[in-house]
């Protein structure tokens, strides 16, 4: 088995998770330093080939001895945000605890990711009402704001893999959440109270621009950037590690 690794700029990591989980859709590692982002994955030969390909970074790999399995699990930990326990099925939930399981797989989005620990933040303190995720993934935030008590909870994804990521997400946690394929930027979206969009800062304001609900709470850009879309005002921010997530409004809307 060969390790296969590769750096890009952090603001650029999000595109890089997108093209990396095409070519290895069982999952990666990701660590960060600074402003720079290493991504992992445990591939044979060929699949190093095909990641050297699609990549213009250097590519590193390292063949690594037995047992590789067990160290993509422990890479993958439990964490907690807005009061939820969130972490892979093969670790435990404290007893009592409410909590989000989601199996590191073929969609991003473990829970980990500061981005979405701080979008998840911004939900628990949020009123309840209907809530769309515009580029669900894995479905975590979706089923987190299930878990929290939000309804009708609406996840769409342009990538049928996370379309039945999110569907085993949201069945695994025993919650309702509605997931179907579609384009978030211009297809038709749900009507809902509150939209959720951790994806790439272009796409978020993009996004935005639609005006799909009165609040929106937005990540997936480092904390020196900030959505700049006419019409929204920022309520509030979270920054975790270098990364933000902003609670926004249309200009008007109350609190």
């Amino acid at each position: 088995m060969i390790r296969v690794s590769f750096r890009v700029r952090a603001d650029e990591a999000e595109i890089a998770r997108a093209r990396l989980l095409e070519l290895a859709p069982t999952g990666f590692e990701e660590s960060g330093a600074g402003n720079t982002t290493e991504l992992a994955v445990y591939t044979d030969q060929a699949g190093a080939d095909r990641i050297r390909s699609a990549f213009t970074e250097p590519v590193l790999a390292e063949r690594v001895p037995d047992g590789w399995e067990e160290r993509w699990r422990t890479f993958h930990r439990p964490v907690h945000a807005g009061g939820l326990w969130i972490g892979p099925p093969w670790e435990a939930p404290p007893p009592g605890e409410p909590a989000v399981v989601v199996d590191p797989g073929r969609a991003f989005g473990t829970g980990a990711h500061p981005t979405t620990r701080a979008c998840i933040e911004l939900l628990a303190g949020h009123e309840r009402g209907a809530v769309l995720d515009a580029g669900t993934g894995s479905g975590v935030i979706a089923v987190a704001a299930a878990t929290l008590g939000f309804e009708p909870v609406f996840a769409l994804d342009i990538d049928q893999d996370a379309v039945e990521a999110a569907m085993a997400t949201a069945s695994r946690n025993g919650v309702r959440v509605q997931v179907w394929r579609a384009d978030v930027l211009v297809d038709e979206l749900p009507e809902a109270d509150l939209m959720v969009a951790n994806i790439e800062l272009r796409a978020v304001e993009s996004l935005l621009a639609r005006r799909p609900a009165a609040r929106a709470i937005t990540s997936g850009y480092l904390a020196d950037e900030t959505p700049q879309v006419s019409g929204w005002e920022q309520v509030s921010r979270v920054e975790l590690d270098g990364w933000a997530a902003d609670l926004l409004a249309l200009a008007g809307e109350r609190f």
